[in-house]
């Protein structure tokens, strides 16, 4: 046995079973001493998802130079941690070796992934101290960091500064204007670019999505499939279905319903878990389900999908049915799976099974409750009339309760006349939020209703001293397949004479109707007294 036949071997494994045998073979035959093979065999095991295995090839490596501290430092990575990874690169530079452009790229991935701006800068000093700052790939990787860490104007000055420039480049800074919430200067930056990838439409789609803007993802996703040039990706099609979910565009998702069946996309799972939650999210609970019944392969999000499909629907029953029905099949819940059907119980208003949950989550399951699960917790009491526990809930947290359970607990005092609660509720938001203008609005509706007409104009007066205007409401409407976005005030000048023309006879109909109803009524009450 040589060195060229461990090669060959290396190539054709695809099972643990086969690596292990040629893992015992170079062991067998002393070939492990040889970098690059030990490396090779690492990187393998990598692939195949064995981590345990990769670091002990490392284990057994003697004295390991820069290209097997790079495959360790790159395994980490892919992990997904990153404070390991960033300490076999401290072992790089402590060793005395020379930091080549993937360590310094693994360096960087590590500070981005940790938000660490501090280690980060210092990766970069070295970058410039060892004359690596020409490889494309590094620049991008620097790009990328700044951005994670808040620092595009950085980021930007990085991406000037770059000899060479690739799509991942101007991709890169799309994602890094992306991150910082910057959705117009993604736009513009798109627009300037010569080669786009799917990554780049998938990324811009994303953000829009993210951003609450689906009209706008969806007016992307026509513009890339119209110039044809880049194919959506599995990730494009659940940003987009996603967005048709919190624009209500049914018509539309059903279009990419069909897209997605020609393009051989419907053996995806998260594929289909996303046409779940569109379909219950538009209305059309019936078919989330029929799609879940159809799917021959389910993971956990499937089940969670469903569950909350159910939840949404206020069908808290049946999505408790289905949670014991996952669990009967050794289907282990996770966080989101618990938010899902927490939620069920809080939209059914069942609040014994719902506190048995959330015992049982902490308890047997041993998840640790996040703000999402206090948030259920808090809307369920709340719903159920039960202020007092919902309060004691929230002195109870273990994290700091956020602006979205004081408002839960300030729309309930709202409901159930509890003025007392609702101005000590109203002090926290107002602390935490200053500028929210939703609690100056519940305040005032709850003053008003207690005829504390001062109280309910010094709310008033706060938002105008404070410059805080009502958000307008805003709503969607598809029409032949196209999404139509009306915001509350605003002047829709190419269809406004329309709008109104049609308003004006809704309501002349409507008097009509009225008039029509009064006379007729009238005309009863005298046939009775004749």
């Amino acid at each position: 046995m040589n060195e060229r036949n461990l090669h060959l071997l290396l190539q054709n494994c695809i099972s643990l079973e086969k690596l292990q045998l040629v893992h015992g073979l170079a062991i067998k035959f002393g070939l492990l001493k040889l970098q690059h093979l030990a490396c090779k065999i690492l990187n393998s095991y990598t692939k195949l998802n064995e981590p345990l295995e990769a670091q002990k090839v490392f284990c057994q490596i003697g004295n390991p130079d820069i290209v097997s501290r790079t495959s360790l430092l790159s395994l980490y990575l892919q992990i997904d941690n990153p404070n390991r990874a960033f300490s076999v690169f401290v072992d790089i530079i402590v060793s005395g070796l020379r930091p080549d452009s993937f360590s310094i790229v693994g360096a960087v991935s590590a500070c981005a992934r940790n938000r660490d701006l501090v280690n980060g800068k210092a990766v970069h000093g070295m970058v410039l101290r060892y004359e690596v700052g020409t490889d494309t790939i590094v620049g991008n990787a620097l790009i990328d960091m700044y951005s994670r860490n808040g620092k595009i104007e950085v980021a930007k000055r990085a991406f000037r500064g770059m000899e060479l420039k690739d799509v991942s480049s101007w991709t890169s800074l799309l994602n890094g204007f992306i991150l910082c919430n910057d959705l117009d200067s993604a736009h513009q930056l798109f627009d300037k670019m010569t080669h786009r990838n799917s990554i780049a439409w998938t990324a811009l789609i994303t953000g829009y999505v993210r951003s609450k803007n689906p009209v706008q993802a969806l007016k992307l996703f026509r513009q890339m499939n119209s110039e044809g040039k880049d194919q959506p990706t599995a990730i494009t099609i659940v940003a987009v279905l996603s967005g048709c979910a919190d624009s209500g565009a049914l018509d539309l998702g059903r279009c990419i319903h069909g897209y997605i069946i020609k393009s051989n996309f419907i053996h995806n799972v998260t594929v289909k878990n996303t046409l779940i939650d569109m379909y219950s999210k538009s209305g059309n609970l019936a078919f989330a389900i029929k799609i879940f019944t159809q799917m021959t392969e389910r993971d956990l999000f499937s089940w969670t999908s469903l569950i909350s499909s159910f939840a949404l629907h206020g069908k808290g029953v049946s999505a408790l049915e289905i949670f014991t029905q996952m669990l009967e099949l050794g289907i282990t819940p996770n966080e989101v799976t618990f938010v899902s059907v927490l939620s069920a119980c809080s939209h059914a208003g069942l609040v014994s099974d719902g506190q048995k949950l959330f015992r049982k989550m902490i308890e047997y399951y041993g998840c640790k409750p996040k703000i999402e699960h206090y948030g259920c917790m808090v809307d369920l009491l709340c719903r159920g009339g039960r202020l007092e526990e919902a309060k004691e809930l929230i002195n109870q947290m273990s994290i700091k309760p956020d602006g979205v359970i004081w408002r839960s607990l300030l729309s309930a005092c709202l409901v159930h006349g509890n003025l007392r609660f609702a101005e000590m509720v109203g002090k926290e938001i107002i602390e935490l939020e200053p500028y929210d203008d939703g609690v100056y609005i519940l305040l005032w509706n709850i003053y008003c209703s207690k005829n504390r007409w001062d109280d309910a104009l010094k709310m008033r007066k706060l938002m105008r001293e404070r410059k805080i205007k009502k958000k307008p409401g805003c709503s969607w409407v598809e029409i032949n397949g196209c999404v139509h976005e009306f915001v509350a005030k605003e002047t829709v000048g190419h269809v406004g004479e329309e709008i109104f023309f049609v308003l004006g006879l809704v309501d002349e109909q409507v008097k009509f109707e009225k008039n029509g109803c009064l006379i007729s009524q009238q005309n009863v009450c005298n046939s009775i007294y004749l």
